[in-house]
């Protein structure tokens, strides 16, 4: 077997963006480390981001991850707030990018799919299924356990998303 691969998993939010990384050595997973970064609700829009933008380069900086996988947004009926989580999201695939890792991209639903086996699975029941494939992890709080969630599924899915992604430069 080769060395672990850590994939950090990122949940975007312009309030609240879950983090988790986990080590991947073959089917085996382990937790390394997750969390929630904030951004100050009375700043503006752009100070947030920015906020946002620093706090994930440390969390890159101190895990160096080998992998990324982010959620895609999930668009709903206010324009405005999915507008506003698009720009979260544009942080959440900007900094692995400029650090030269592969970011995958996964819906909600394959997520939820992948960890839970139901596409439709609340909140808590990701918590508890992220606890019982990562024994070791006590996520702080539901944006940490989707993240790690995210990380997770970017595991059981990875090597089709590094097929795709050479047959994109090949061709």
């Amino acid at each position: 077997m080769g060395a672990a691969i850590r994939i950090i998993g990122i949940d975007p939010g312009l309030r609240r963006m879950g983090w988790g990384i986990i080590a991947c050595e073959g089917s085996r997973l382990s937790h390394v480390a997750d969390g929630t970064l904030v951004s100050d609700d009375k700043a503006s829009l752009a100070e947030r981001l920015v906020q946002l933008h620093s706090a994930l380069q440390e969390v890159f900086a101190a895990y160096g991850p080998d992998e990324a996988a982010v959620e895609e947004t999930f668009v709903n009926k206010d324009a405005r707030a999915t507008l506003k989580l698009g720009h979260a999201r544009a942080i959440a695939l900007l900094v692995p990018s400029t650090l030269g890792l592969s970011v995958a991209e996964y819906a909600p639903n394959m997520v939820k799919k992948t960890v839970v086996g139901a596409g439709h699975a609340e909140k808590g029941q990701i918590a508890a299924m992220v606890r019982i494939l990562l024994p070791t992890a006590r996520p702080a709080g539901p944006d940490a356990a989707d993240a790690l969630a995210i990380a997770i599924c970017h595991a059981q899915h990875r090597g089709s998303h590094i097929l795709a992604r050479a047959l994109r430069v090949a061709g």
